[in-house]
């Protein structure tokens, strides 16, 4: 079975032997109380890659959303949100909202909507703009500096999830290189910091590590860990687990490079091949790619055929609604997979299409790349 369905965009799994050995798995105090000695080098490498001053660490994106959503309603503010938010940022939310917040929704990325909402939005509260920083569902990162531009206006924060982008997306991004570099997420890729931004994430995507980070201003996070509710009545992340992030990070600064030049090259791959048998994916070279609604083709028909070949693939709604499917591809793929999710994805396209068949549309991207063999070499020990 050619399984498509795993976000470790970067392959890192960290079997037990390639991590330090643990002599327990939680240290029986909650983090208020006192941390592993892991946690301090760990979060000073986050915050490093992130761009941030600090960091600190969350058991989930759950955790850390409840307690800085809490956080920020101790004051007036007026949270204008992404229509497209992830859920877990929406929950927490919801408790803002439960505290006297204010919530606006505002047009997924419409800087335009945005703006209008926060114009006309009651006075005397801070705005807080809420948003995830790369949509997989439309293939664009959320234009973080024309938000950080609003909200520096006013004196107000921007918060952003950016769970699928950490690890993937990076500084001085080109059209050779459209991840740019380094993994530091859509922050470091807009070209943005300051002490406006606060930065929400886990690491179980790009470097496969069930934790996660809040990463901001030394002011900001020394606030959320003084007040956090989830440091005092959780348990903290477990000492295999950080044991993980600190070989995460370690992998990241030796190959996170190559690691990354081999998935755009694989993604590259894919939509070539499928291009060649006129099946058109979705704008965008991250990993995640979509084949939407074609004339004369039922996605859901279609995703049904593709099972019955081998090919396990996600099955979901795009922005309007419409099936869609969510090809995941990830550096531990072999260019012999991808191949071969591409004949099977384009003779389940025939067998499902009902109509004939029209032209592809143009497909806007970086220029054609030649990608090294040594690329497709066996990657370094994960």
């Amino acid at each position: 079975m050619l399984n498509f369905t795993s976000a470790l965009y970067l392959g890192l799994q960290h079997p037990s032997a390639s991590l330090r050995p643990w002599r327990q798995f939680t240290t029986g105090v909650p983090a208020a109380l006192g941390e592993a000695p892991l946690v301090h080098p760990i979060t000073q490498a986050l915050a490093e890659l992130t761009g941030a001053e600090a960091a600190t660490l969350g058991a989930s994106t759950l955790h850390l959303a409840w307690d800085l959503f809490g956080l920020l309603a101790e004051k007036p503010i007026t949270l204008f949100m992404d229509a497209k938010v992830y859920p877990i940022t929406r929950w927490g939310a919801q408790r803002a909202a439960m505290r006297g917040a204010g919530v606006r929704e505002f047009p997924h990325h419409d800087v335009a909507g945005l703006e209008q909402a926060m114009v006309s939005a009651p006075p005397g509260r801070v705005p807080v703009i809420v948003t995830d920083g790369f949509c997989p569902n439309c293939g664009r990162a959320a234009p973080l500096d024309q938000y950080l531009a609003l909200v520096r206006r006013q004196r107000g924060l921007l918060v952003v999830d950016d769970t699928q982008a950490l690890g993937i997306l990076g500084h001085t991004p080109t059209a050779t290189h459209p991840y740019g570099r380094g993994g530091g997420g859509t922050a470091r890729w807009n070209g943005i910091s300051g002490p406006e931004v606060l930065v929400l994430a886990s690491l179980a995507k790009g470097f496969g590590v069930p934790l996660a980070v809040l990463a901001g201003s030394c002011d900001q996070i020394r606030k959320f860990e003084e007040t956090s509710l989830t440091r005092v009545h959780c348990s903290p992340p477990s000492v295999p687990v950080l044991c993980a992030a600190e070989h995460a990070l370690t992998h990241q600064r030796r190959h996170g490079e190559k690691r990354r030049q081999r998935l755009l090259a694989l993604v590259h791959r894919f939509r070539r091949g499928l291009r060649s048998h006129g099946v058109v994916t979705g704008s965008g070279w991250f990993p995640v790619q979509t084949i939407r609604g074609a004339p004369g083709i039922s996605i859901p028909a279609l995703h049904r055929q593709m099972a019955k070949q081998g090919l396990r693939t996600v099955l979901n709604r795009g922005e309007n609604g419409s099936p869609q499917i969510s090809v995941l591809i990830n550096s531990g793929h072999s260019p012999a997979e991808i191949d071969a999710a591409v004949s099977v994805t384009a003779g389940s396209a025939r067998t499902a299409r009902t109509a004939p068949a029209r032209s592809p549309a143009p497909d806007p991207g970086p220029p054609p790349v030649t990608f090294p063999e040594s690329l497709f070499e066996p990657d370094p020990a994960i």
